[in-house]
């Protein structure tokens, strides 16, 4: 359980596991395995290299993102954990929030399971969304700014950007009475997946394409073009776009992506950007409500 733990970003039964750079790599080395075929063999934007721009600093935040981002945030949530069960004060533990209460935690596993995966992917939904505007945009505009799109890119993400996303989401299923460990069971399936819908292939699942995330379905969501920005927000159920007027997968595939903003292309410098003083964009961003903002 600890490492599933540690994949899914939730604190383990030892709440103080990281995992090993050996362990990284050699992941690294099974997921380069699986994607750079699928990117050889069904490219969506043809010709691009595999050492494209930006490819060293995506290569630094593969270990960087799970030894240090993942491990501010499952601190985070552990202490989230911790302060609800006290102010719960019933003899309630943090590892027995995370094995669920109440009716809802008394439901059989796999019943939990599905509830979960859409719970989290509708929480998801909404602070993805979230991060499309005001402040926010400046975190999460890291994670856009690659101009050529990879698997590898996957995990460029601000700590900031993860940290407030895995906090609303463990939130909203302990206070519900979810057992997120439950959940932690598919971590490993759901990371691979969140590298597949980023990978340089023109997917779209046929259809299968507005049931489950796919890459043509995610790579619109990272494009510079007008015509796909601030759309498809959801991670694995394409559903909440449809429902929340958001989705867009047209027959072509996006060709330009990154962002408009001068985001440094270092790792430093591109943690500490947000921080810095933003300057005029002309950048159009989501609103909460579905307007949008220039």
């Amino acid at each position: 359980m600890p490492r599933i733990a540690r994949a899914s970003g939730l604190p383990s039964a030892k709440g103080t596991d990281v995992p090993s750079i050996l362990g990284i790599v050699i992941g690294l080395a099974i997921v380069a395995a699986l994607m750079m075929p699928l990117e050889r063999l069904w490219p969506s934007v043809r010709g691009q290299r595999v050492l494209r721009r930006g490819w060293k600093v995506d290569l630094v935040y593969w270990l960087f993102t799970p030894l240090v981002t993942r491990a501010v945030t499952r601190f985070a949530v552990g202490a989230l954990l911790v302060l609800a069960a006290a102010i719960l004060a019933n003899g309630t533990t943090a590892q027995r929030l995370m094995s669920g209460h109440g009716p809802i935690g008394r439901q059989p596993t796999w019943l939990q399971a599905i509830e979960l995966l859409l719970l989290m992917d509708f929480v998801g939904y909404w602070t993805h969304r979230w991060f499309h505007g005001g402040w926010r945009w400046r975190f999460h505009a890291v994670h856009h700014s690659s101009v050529e799109l990879d698997w590898l890119s996957s995990v460029r993400l601000h700590p900031v950007n993860d940290l407030l996303t895995r906090i609303a989401q463990v939130a909203v299923a302990v206070g519900l009475g979810f057992a997120p460990l439950v959940l932690a069971g598919a971590a490993p399936l759901l990371t691979l997946w969140a590298i597949f819908i980023h990978a340089n292939v023109g997917w779209d699942l046929g259809p299968l394409r507005a049931i489950i995330a796919s890459p043509r379905f995610h790579r619109w969501h990272h494009t510079s073009a007008s015509e796909g920005r601030d759309r498809n927000f959801a991670g694995l159920f394409p559903v909440w776009d449809i429902l929340f007027g958001t989705y867009y997968v047209p027959p072509h595939a996006p060709t330009r992506f990154g962002v408009d903003e001068p985001v440094p292309a270092g790792l430093l410098g591109q943690l500490a950007w947000p921080f810095s003083r933003p300057r005029a964009s002309t950048r159009a961003s989501a609103s909460p409500d579905g307007a949008r903002t220039a």
